[in-house]
């Protein structure tokens, strides 16, 4: 039997950057073995990644890449806040942005076989899931390639833009994507207003009206006022622009005489329902199996 030495140990944990103790046992299991006790540990940290594929990713980062007239938007989650800080998963985000960029795969399972570094993007994705013990995932992502200008704009890591647009000053571009950001519309213009979100919205303008008690002409109308108020609201060009809400940012446009073409937003864990942990169920659940083994 090989003696494992302290540097050994270093070397490989250099290598892999595993867990000291998993790096411990792997040489020892390959009898001192470097080019083996790597082998293991892949194996051991592709078991890991999938122990830990079923549980939710509801953190994460947005990671833009932008190039000329090529630009990218794309969210990876994780499970904790801590790992959003993690320098090899922030690594990775900005990696896959630059990829969709220059790739351009036509849905996620074609980023995912992309080639990246060493291997794939899917086998990089199992390994850091290993390396940090987290599942992680790629949730979505949008290119954007355009004759025009493409511009984002990253608040923080939770919040991410990309604005196609058309305007001799690139800082126009870079200020919309900012008030995108802030105001958070759900579409371009009036017309592009997602027909659920409407009626959604009419839903409840109706129960608010029908409360009034007056004639239903009035209420109609009532409705009807609440609705064009609402797609104002969540328009991109009929909202204030934020930097000076005396005009809209389709006023603010025309003046300049620019103009947006598309927009996509990202907002980290949107839409995913997180895990709420009942910590005083969990130790009853296991005080309960305890007394049962």
């Amino acid at each position: 039997m090989a003696a494992i030495t302290a540097a050994m140990v270093g070397e490989l944990r250099a290598k892999t950057d595993a867990p000291m103790m998993e790096c411990k046992k792997a040489l020892t299991e390959a009898e001192g073995d470097m080019e083996r006790a790597e082998e293991i540990l892949r194996v051991k940290l592709g078991s890991k990644a999938s122990k830990a594929a079923s549980r939710i990713t509801a953190e994460g980062v947005v990671a833009s890449f932008i190039s000329g007239g090529v630009g990218s938007l794309v969210e990876v989650n994780c499970e904790t806040d801590f790992v959003t800080k993690n320098d090899d998963f922030i690594a990775f985000a900005n990696k896959v942005a630059k990829l969709i960029a220059e790739a351009n795969p036509a849905d996620l399972a074609a980023l995912a076989a992309l080639p990246l570094e060493d291997g794939t993007v899917e086998s990089i994705r199992a390994g850091l899931i290993g390396k940090i013990g987290e599942n992680m995932s790629i949730r979505r992502f949008q290119r954007f390639e355009s004759a025009a200008k493409v511009t984002s704009y990253l608040h923080g890591t939770r919040i991410g833009v990309v604005v196609e647009f058309d305007a001799a000053d690139e800082q126009i571009g870079k200020d919309v994507a900012m008030h995108i950001a802030a105001m958070k519309p759900v579409s371009l213009s009036i017309e592009q207003v997602p027909a659920e979100l409407i009626e959604k919205e009419r839903s409840v303008a109706s129960l608010k009206a029908a409360e009034s008690g007056k004639p239903a002409d009035i209420v109609t109308k009532m409705v009807e006022g609440s609705i064009q108020k609402f797609l104002k609201e969540v328009s991109l060009l009929n909202q204030p622009f934020v930097k000076n809400d005396k005009q809209t940012v389709e006023q603010m446009l025309q003046a300049a005489g620019a103009s947006v073409k598309a927009f996509t937003m990202f907002v980290v864990g949107e839409g995913i329902e997180k895990k709420q942990d009942d910590f005083a169920a969990e130790v009853a659940a296991q005080v309960a199996a305890a007394k049962q083994a």
